[in-house]
């Protein structure tokens, strides 16, 4: 009788970018951020932006991403080169890219989650959480949490 080698031991033909198959995923400020710099962003998260530049998976923007992003511009800490409202008018013009709501649940999953002390990092982390989806963040704190599935 032959025996057969458990499945995680075949041969397997190699995927060609497993990323950019996955059909949605959350967006962390910072990743937001490289991604509209055009630098700064790791191999895969790359892939999943340039998925969602081809509509071909979804990228959601948490409330607190807007909010972070217009409170940087405001200190001076980026430049959008135009307003935050107008930067984010031209990133929604494309729907792979959706603004997802703030919920009081999400408040309260936020305020549950004690990894770090950033208020925006748990928002964030609690929009992933909600729409059971992975994160794109290299933010530390976040990824040895493992409180939720990551991407970078």
């Amino acid at each position: 009788m032959k025996t057969r080698r458990p499945t995680a031991y075949r041969s397997r033909p190699p995927r060609r970018n497993a990323v950019a198959e996955v059909g949605a995923a959350v967006t962390d400020t910072h990743a937001l951020l490289y991604h509209a710099g055009g630098r700064g962003l790791s191999p895969k998260a790359a892939a999943l932006f340039q998925a969602a530049e081809d509509r071909r998976t979804v990228i959601y923007v948490p409330m607190a991403v807007l909010w972070e992003v217009t409170l940087l511009a405001r200190v001076g800490k980026i430049n959008l080169r135009r307003t935050p409202r107008a930067f984010f008018i031209d990133l929604f013009t494309n729907v792979a890219y959706q603004p997802y709501d703030l919920t009081s649940e999400q408040v309260f999953e936020a305020d549950e989650l004690r990894f770090n002390r950033d208020p925006f990092d748990a928002l964030i982390v609690a929009a992933a959480l909600s729409l059971q989806l992975p994160l794109i963040t290299r933010d530390a704190s976040v990824l040895e949490s493992g409180v939720v599935t990551t991407i970078w």
